[in-house]
């Protein structure tokens, strides 16, 4: 991971810069090598002026909602306290090279030109660098020590039944009202959304190492952080731990919108964590990051959390996954999707 800052709970990172030191030396046609990084442009993140408009009728949100957009606001400051102004203007400097409209058409382009039909295609790349494929006609980029599994979920985590992995890490396409208007109008943007019932019963219980990590990406519903710590943890024989949260950020190092009052989302999400056996984990840490204009393209948390693994070469389990990393095994329906040679860019 590019670690811009990592300094008392509070962490700054360059998901770009991460996937750069992946894709160095990528093999193809025998002994050729290629350097890759996703599109500069996928990182042009700019305050939009839309988000700061408060509404005469403002959405009820709860009391817990408000005091947790406070946390991170100070949160926040902190990190800029901490930030050389050199620091913000060289990553301003980095990624300014599009506009907000031509970014939001790139990533809609993206999204809809990556709709593959690999259910049931599974693989991977057993060897110490990352290899340019082709699956089924087109192009990916497969990170070194990397395995993938195309499919329905709870399927294919029966399939690992007979592995154990250190570090889970799940992104669940939670059920909301946005993503169902959205596939509405346009089949293309939407994805297979699942119920909490339906995620608490996943197969993970089996695939977890005598001491494991489960970080679990969550949004603010309260609906959905209920489920993660009083059905789908205990589901999983997982004992709640700590909330992180991921804080996005433009190009100014601004949060994407204003805290707390009258937008429609909080410029943050939550990272949900527990484990089973001995794993000790601080709470309340702050992940910042220009996030990609990718929809629902996490930043790697991989090597932030190996920090808290007592193992040298701890094994990962991502579910839900959309792209691949190295030494993970990656399982959903998707796992390949930002993996397609399009997004990628020669450095």
């Amino acid at each position: 991971m590019s670690m811009i800052l990592c300094e008392d709970n509070v962490y700054f990172i360059d998901h770009r810069d991460f996937i750069s030191t992946i894709y160095k030396n990528v093999s193809f046609d025998l002994d050729k090598t290629r350097n890759f990084s996703l599109t500069n442009k996928l990182f042009c993140i700019k305050s939009d002026s839309s988000n700061e408009v408060v509404s005469k009728k403002r959405p009820r949100i709860s009391t817990e909602i408000i005091d947790d957009a406070n946390k991170v606001k100070q949160m926040y400051n902190k990190l800029i306290s901490k930030l050389q102004p050199d620091m913000i203007k060289e990553t301003h400097d980095k990624y300014n090279v599009s506009d907000t409209s031509s970014v939001r058409n790139l990533s809609q382009a993206y999204f809809e030109s990556t709709i593959f039909d690999h259910a049931g295609v599974s693989g991977g790349n057993n060897s110490d660098k990352p290899l340019k494929c082709k699956i089924k006609d087109q192009y990916f980029l497969i990170p070194e020590q990397s395995r993938f599994l195309c499919g329905d979920v709870s399927d294919q985590c029966r399939k690992l039944i007979g592995n154990k992995y250190d570090i889970i890490v799940a992104d669940p396409p939670w059920w909301n009202k946005y993503i169902r208007r959205l596939k509405g109008a346009n089949e293309k943007l939407g994805y297979s959304m699942m119920y909490n019932e339906d995620i608490a019963d996943i197969p993970v219980k089996e695939l977890m190492s005598e001491n494991c990590l489960v970080a679990v990406w969550c949004t603010n519903a309260p609906s959905n952080i209920t489920a993660v710590k009083d059905m789908i943890f205990p589901q999983w024989g997982v004992e709640y731990v700590a909330t992180w949260y991921w804080l996005k950020l433009t190009i100014d190092i601004k949060p994407l919108c204003v805290f707390g009052s009258g937008c429609k989302k909080q410029p943050y999400e939550r990272i949900i964590l527990g484990k089973v056996g001995n794993v000790e984990l601080p709470d309340d840490v702050l992940v910042a990051s220009i996030p990609s204009a990718l929809h629902s393209h996490k930043p790697p948390l991989q090597e932030l959390l190996t920090n808290f693994i007592k193992i040298d070469e701890p094994q990962f389990l991502e579910l839900f996954a959309r792209y691949l990393l190295p030494r993970t095994t990656s399982i959903g329906l998707e796992p390949l999707k930002w993996q397609h040679i399009s997004l990628y860019e020669e450095t």
